[in-house]
């Protein structure tokens, strides 16, 4: 039986970057519309996830500076001393969002010019409009995971369109290893599990994986992603 290192094909000391790199390139590879097999991607992806949560079980190894458990109380390396961490603001690149669901239910179009001004004065539900903050090193998927929201994904490397979102304002570049044809990347449309917001701010419509045509690029939802939407 094969080991998930050797399903993804990297070795069993790669780097985080590398088991990301690999798995995206292996979910591409044994997705059935680009030559493979229902199970072999669900293995690709039960590999993918067995690293992962070996990963986040594995303990922390203390440095030799909290090995004794002393602190540098003259050096703060998050701020300057005395300085009230909530007073900070927060890194990262602030994204406003509005489900697709929500739009279409008012008779919206992801192209009108005022959108967000309509859905801000539409009292809707947190969960279908609202504003949080992409720390840097996040994918917009994360960042929204982040802040308690649970969009839309199946694949999280790029080979579906489950987790597509429409950029109405705003920057966020697409890596080369992803499913989507240049047509929809032309109107707007990213996966926000492998791209994130480059600009100081941007709009996003979330939940955009029914729009015609883009729904063939879906997959069905594995086990693991319905149990963690019924959690």
């Amino acid at each position: 039986m094969e080991s998930p290192f050797e399903v993804l094909d990297v070795e069993s000391d790669a780097t985080d970057e590398e088991v990301e790199r690999a798995y995206r390139r292996r979910v591409l590879e044994a997705h059935p519309d680009h030559g493979g097999s229902t199970h072999e991607f669900q293995q690709v992806r039960s590999a993918y996830e067995t690293i992962l949560s070996e990963d986040a079980e594995a303990p922390e190894l203390n440095g030799d500076d909290s090995a004794d458990g002393e602190s540098d109380g003259d050096n703060d390396s998050d701020g300057e001393a005395g300085e009230d961490p909530a007073d900070r603001e927060p890194e990262g690149v602030r994204v406003e969002y509005l489900d697709y669901e929500a739009l279409a239910d008012r008779g919206w179009q992801i192209t009108d010019d005022d959108l967000f001004e309509k859905a801000a004065d539409a009292a809707l539900d947190v969960d279908e409009f609202g504003a949080f903050v992409a720390p840097p090193d996040d994918s917009l998927l994360e960042a929204a995971e982040e802040h308690g929201l649970r969009w839309p994904y199946a694949c999280r490397g790029g080979a579906c369109s489950n987790c597509a979102v429409a950029l109405v304002d705003g920057e966020m570049p697409m890596p080369n290893d992803h499913i989507l044809p240049e047509k929809w990347l032309d109107r707007g449309i990213r996966l926000s599990c492998l791209s994130a917001p480059t600009s100081d701010s941007a709009k996003v419509v979330s939940n955009v994986k029914h729009l015609p045509g883009l729904d063939d690029l879906r997959l069905p939802l594995s086990r693991f992603d319905k149990a963690r939407l019924n959690d």
